[in-house]
C-alpha cells in the first residue's frame, strides 16, 4: 500500500464513480482503476463492486477507509511539521469566503494553515463572492474563495474547479414533468436564489435573460439550508451548482440539468492581490492551496 492509493481509495468511496474520482484525484480513469484493481490483488479481496452504473465500497473497503484518512492525516501533519520548524512566518492573513463552495473546504484549509505557521494571526469573513470581490482589491482581504469571474479585473485567479448548474424542485412541481428540461418551461415560476452579492445569482440572471426566460424571485437568501427548505416548501424552484442538489437536505428533491449544451459552468476560484516578496502569508496561504496534496485533502471534504 502507499500514500497514492490511500488517496484512490477515499476518493472512489465518496464519489462512487472511476470518472469522478480520477478527476479528483488527477489521474486517467484507466490509471485509477489499475491501481485499486492493484491494491486489491495485494490485499487478497475486493474492496468495490463495480457495476455499469455505481461502485459501491465492499465491507472490506469501508472497512480500509478510516484508516486510509488517518494515514493521509498523519503523512500532512509530518509534513506541516518540518515546514513549521524550518519555515518560520508571522504577520497577518485576512481570508474571506462565499458560502458552501463544495469544491473546496476553506475551513480545513484555515486549520492547516494554522498549524503549519503558528505565528500568522488568521481573521476569516462570510460574504458573496461579488462584495468579496471588492473587497480583496481594496486591501480589505488578502485571499478570497469566490464563485465568478466578474470584475475580477487585475486580480490574481486560480481557478479551483467548475461545475454544471442544475434545476432543484419538488418531485411534484409541473416543471417536473418537462422531460427533458426545455428553457420555456421555466418561464413565468417562482424563484428561490440566493442574493444579489452571490456569483450564482449572477449566473442564473445572465442565463436565464439569454434564454428569454421571465421569473419572478420569490425568496432570496443568504444561507444553503434556507433555500433547500424553501425550495421543499414549494416556495419556488432554484438553479444551483450540481453539489448542492447531493446534499442531505435535498434528499427529497429532484435534479435536472438545464438544457443544451451552452449552459455556464459555476467556477470557483481564489483570487488575491498578494505579492510574492511582500505578502509572505498570503503567498505561503496559496503554496498550501495549490500543493496537490493539500487540495486532494480540501477537495474530499464536502
Amino acid at each position: 500500500m502507499d500514500i497514492r492509493q490511500m488517496e484512490y481509495v477515499i476518493a472512489l468511496a465518496e464519489e462512487r464513480n472511476f470518472t469522478r474520482a480520477a478527476d479528483l484525484t488527477g489521474i486517467s480513469q484507466s490509471g485509477l482503476s489499475s491501481a485499486i484493481r492493484s491494491l486489491e490483488e495485494e490485499l487478497g479481496t475486493q474492496l468495490f463492486e463495480r457495476t455499469t452504473r455505481r461502485v459501491e465500497p465492499t465491507a472490506a473497503g469501508l472497512a480500509l477507509v478510516p484508516h486510509a484518512r488517518s494515514i493521509l492525516d498523519e503523512v500532512a501533519r509530518a509534513r506541516d511539521a518540518v515546514v513549521r520548524a524550518s519555515r518560520a512566518a508571522t504577520g497577518s492573513l485576512r481570508v474571506g469566503a462565499e458560502q458552501c463552495l463544495g469544491l473546496v473546504d476553506v475551513a480545513a484549509l484555515l486549520e492547516r494553515f494554522h498549524r503549519r505557521y503558528a505565528g500568522v494571526k488568521t481573521e476569516f469573513v462570510q460574504a458573496g463572492s461579488h462584495d468579496l470581490v471588492e473587497a480583496t482589491r481594496s486591501g480589505e482581504i488578502d485571499v478570497a474563495f469566490v464563485a465568478t469571474n466578474k470584475r475580477l479585473g487585475t486580480l490574481r485567479q486560480t481557478v479551483i474547479g467548475q461545475e454544471p448548474l442544475v434545476v432543484l424542485l419538488p418531485p411534484e412541481h409541473r416543471v417536473a414533468a418537462s422531460t427533458p428540461l426545455r428553457w420555456s418551461s421555466l418561464d413565468g415560476q417562482d424563484f428561490v436564489d440566493f442574493g444579489t452579492s452571490w456569483g450564482v445569482r449572477t449566473l442564473n440572471d445572465e442565463a436565464l435573460a439569454a434564454h428569454g426566460v421571465n421569473r419572478r424571485v420569490r425568496c432570496s437568501v443568504n444561507d444553503v439550508n434556507t433555500l433547500l427548505d424553501l425550495v421543499r416548501r414549494g416556495l419556488g424552484i432554484a438553479i444551483v451548482p450540481k453539489h448542492v442538489a447531493a446534499k442531505p437536505g435535498a434528499s427529497s428533491l429532484m435534479s435536472m440539468a438545464l438544457p443544451g449544451s451552452t449552459t455556464p459552468d459555476w467556477t470557483v476560484s481564489a483570487i488575491t492581490t498578494a505579492q510574492e516578496h511582500t505578502d509572505i502569508p498570503a503567498v505561503l496561504f496559496l503554496e498550501l492551496l495549490g500543493d496537490s496534496r493539500g487540495m486532494r485533502e480540501l477537495a474530499t471534504v464536502r
